[in-house]
């Protein structure tokens, strides 16, 4: 759904509702699409980080992929 930025001052308690609810809002300047609102999701990982757009939940990251690296384990050498 569509608003101008006038009507989406006016109403933007209820779009944020709306995009958190999973309608797609979006925003326009003289009926240009500007902006789309889209919810903050928390997520689980330690780094915090997501992946919205085609990766949105494609990418799994495996355990221990933010633990400290030594120099050997870069450099493939085995002790």
């Amino acid at each position: 759904m569509q608003f101008n930025v006038y009507e989406a001052k006016s109403k933007l308690s209820n779009l944020l509702d709306r995009a958190v609810a999973g309608e797609t809002v979006v925003i326009a300047r003289s009926g240009e699409p500007m902006v789309r609102l889209v919810p903050v999701k928390q997520t689980g990982t330690k780094s915090g980080v997501t992946f919205g757009g085609s990766l949105a939940g494609k990418i799994k990251l495996k355990n221990g992929f933010f633990n400290a690296t030594t120099d050997d384990e870069l450099l493939g050498s085995k002790k």
